[in-house]
């Protein structure tokens, strides 16, 4: 893949699978045999933990959008450096809504082959996340 090509790969699972909440972008994004290194213990591995990890994301945000502040790529590697915001309304992780607005950032990283991440690395500021919350002090 061309650099542009894996920009507008990004560009799509960001657009059409968060901020419009399209789930075939994700299909489109992650190979079935991806290896996810950032799930929650408690979810199933690949592609099936990574959507179910989205799902209850935007259920517990449904206003929840995402803009991407920096990508670099590295041969098959690519790095998105994002920001998200939206209005927590759902259940998250056992944590009632709260109604309350946040702000979160967050840096990823894919390996891709034939087109589609094969491996997925991901850290999100979550210590910040829970704070704006209300779970933990800030």
């Amino acid at each position: 893949m061309s650099t542009e090509q894996y920009k507008a790969a990004v560009q799509n699972l960001i657009e059409k699978g968060f901020n419009q909440k399209d789930m075939s972008a994700f299909t489109d994004y992650f190979s079935p045999n991806l290896t996810d290194h950032a799930l929650p213990p408690n979810l199933p591995g690949g592609l099936e933990g990574r959507t179910m990890f989205v799902s209850a994301f935007m259920s517990a945000f449904p206003d929840m959008h995402i803009h991407v502040e920096d990508t670099v790529i590295d041969g098959n590697k690519v790095v998105i450096r994002w920001s998200a915001h939206g209005t927590h309304k759902g259940d998250l992780m056992g944590i009632p809504p709260t109604g309350k607005e946040v702000s979160i950032t967050g840096i990823a990283i894919d390996r891709f082959e034939n087109g589609q991440s094969v491996e997925h690395w991901e850290i999100i500021d979550q210590m910040s996340l829970m704070q704006q919350l209300g779970v933990i002090p800030a």
